[in-house]
């Protein structure tokens, strides 16, 4: 017994010394928004401890407590666990992973751009999730903590669409350019030619600088591609056929009609590579 009770001491120690290691890790941020190397190494951690559930649970017994865990952390860490699923060295991990998440959220204000920050964090966040989903871990944290999560990636998915494309899907709208307000009325072409200019600009910017972005995991990357190219085809397809045939007779059209709508899809295709203009891998852009 005060073998078992000297080893359980051991095992509390070990765990206090790692948490305040993962607490108080500053390394840089990722410049491209991809899976921090503390992620992988936290994760990795976790799945080799839930290998020995039932001996460290015998270890851990009632020594297992939150000391490091803030009574007004907001992290969805132990929020809808069950009475079932909790156990010495399920809260040990929870609290662990609470860390881990505190941590990439402070990391996650380090970007400027706050669609890079929602981009790092959903990287982050997907990467655990799926590494817990896929291990013995996803007993010891249970399904409501896998809901809660999942939420949170929802969360930051939106997030990072509402920063990234706000502003180019305001240039297709029709507010301002129908001379007189109304949709009767003819339709003011130099407004008309700004509006084009403007997200074409905006366009070739988000591509030039995302697709030097980084999203690792396949599955999310097509998915997040995916909701970019339902959220913005239909909004250009439908401005552009309202709108084209205005400034078919100029001189230059090509200056303003660059990118037929099918064209967008596969220039969004090319976002999360992690390639930049001087590897010479991204299409070139049609100019005037």
């Amino acid at each position: 017994t005060d073998i078992l009770n000297h080893l359980g001491e051991a095992a509390c120690g070990t765990f206090t010394e790692f948490k305040n290691a993962v607490q108080q890790e500053t390394s840089k941020d990722s410049a491209r928004g991809a899976v921090h190397p503390l992620t992988q190494y936290v994760t990795n951690y976790m799945r080799f401890l839930s290998d020995y559930t039932g001996t460290l649970n015998q270890l851990l017994g009632d020594r297992s407590n939150g000391a490091l865990i803030s009574t007004e952390d907001t992290s969805l860490g132990s929020i809808g666990r069950s009475a079932e699923d909790k156990s010495p060295l399920s809260d040990q991990i929870v609290s662990l992973l609470q860390l881990l998440e505190n941590n990439l959220d402070g990391k996650s204000k380090l970007y400027k751009d706050p669609a890079l920050s929602y981009l790092f964090l959903m990287n982050n966040y997907h990467y655990i999730v799926k590494k817990v989903k896929d291990s013995e871990v996803r007993i010891l944290l249970g399904d409501d903590w896998i809901r809660q999560h999942t939420g949170r990636l929802c969360q930051y998915h939106n997030g990072y669409q509402k920063a990234a494309w706000s502003k180019v899907l305001s240039y297709l709208t029709d507010e301002g350019i129908h001379i007189g307000g109304s949709f009767s009325s003819g339709v003011s072409r130099t407004v008309l030619k700004e509006r084009f200019k403007s997200f074409n600009a905006a366009f070739e910017e988000i591509h030039k600088t995302q697709s030097g972005w980084i999203v690792s995991d396949s599955q999310l990357c097509t998915e997040l591609r995916i909701s970019i190219i339902e959220m913005l085809l239909p909004a250009y397809r439908a401005f552009f056929g309202r709108f084209h045939n205005h400034l078919d007779a100029e001189k230059h059209p090509e200056r303003y009609l660059k990118y037929m709508p099918d064209d967008l899809e596969g220039y969004l295709n090319d976002l999360f590579e992690g390639t930049s203009g001087s590897m010479n891998r991204r299409r070139s852009f049609s100019t005037a």
